[in-house]
């Protein structure tokens, strides 16, 4: 791009049914020569005896490419959410003799 280029934004529409999103205990990632698969799940993980039961709750295809850039932003964002958990959890500070 080129200095002179406006700023563009993106504006994605969002239905009320969504807005909750879904909940999700598990997740699995396959891939093939063109594409990355994220497949999203709640699962019931206190089952003592045989196989354990979930349900999907999405499923979602992205290109390589995408796959990239969705990796780093994972990175990012995991980053700035563990400094901030890190500063929360900070011991406090004895008081200072004055």
């Amino acid at each position: 791009m080129d200095d002179e280029s406006p700023e563009r934004q993106l504006n994605l529409h969002l239905d009320p049914e969504q807005m909750a999103g879904v909940y999700a205990n598990y997740a699995t990632v396959s891939f093939s020569d063109y594409e990355f698969t994220l497949t999203f799940a709640r699962v019931e993980h206190e089952v003592d005896e045989g196989d354990m039961t979930g349900v999907v709750v999405a499923r979602v295809n992205v290109s390589t490419r995408l796959m990239d850039d969705l990796v780093d932003a994972i990175n990012d964002t995991w980053s700035k959410w563990r400094t901030r958990e890190g500063i929360k959890n900070l011991p406090e500070a004895p008081p200072r003799d004055r």
